[in-house]
């Protein structure tokens, strides 16, 4: 087992993969309503787009955690041993006033949304920079270079797809 409270600042390869897989739950449950809700083709293919990547990435992150600490990925929640350092708190930020529960969104709010395209760019433009904090933060400590790779990939894309919705809102709403 990896030392959890050997991360200072970053997060060590154990703690990214617990923690990015349930971030990426979040995404695909929030892609998956854009796949039915969405009015706009746009957000269609970013959600299509988002659900193919982010279930891809959960799987080989599983693979790797089962190799390298010789057991599945145990879900983070209370009572479990993860101790945090660099005054992050386990992910409890809030986006759009929703609670991140599934280390997401609030799908409720988000499915009841009158306008579910403009409330889905105003909760996944968050959860993206949250995404891209983390995957950032832990290529300070990565221990496994595929790891640092493969981070660095979501770095890529999801700063991509936050330029692309943010390109998007200003066009269809008229705000930053």
């Amino acid at each position: 087992m990896g030392e959890p409270g050997q991360m200072g600042m970053g997060y060590s390869d154990q703690q990214f993969i617990v923690m990015m897989i349930p971030h990426h739950d979040g995404a695909i449950a929030m892609a998956d309503l854009a796949l039915t809700k969405s009015r706009r083709p746009e957000i269609k293919a970013l959600a299509k787009s988002i659900k193919a990547s982010q279930t891809k990435e959960n799987a080989q992150m599983r693979a790797w955690y089962q190799e390298w600490y010789g057991q599945g990925v145990s879900p983070w929640g209370p009572g479990s041993s993860w101790g945090w350092q660099g005054g992050m708190g386990p992910m409890g930020m809030g986006m759009g006033g929703g609670f991140m529960g599934n280390m997401g969104t609030n799908l409720t709010a988000l499915s009841t949304a009158p306008d579910f395209d403009r409330a889905f760019i105003e909760q996944m433009i968050p959860h993206h920079q949250m995404g891209v904090m983390m995957a950032s933060m832990a290529q300070t400590n990565s221990q496994h270079p595929e790891l640092r790779q493969l981070q660095q990939a979501m770095l890529r894309v999801q700063s991509d797809e936050i330029q692309q919705m943010s390109q998007w809102y200003r066009s269809w709403y008229g705000k930053p």
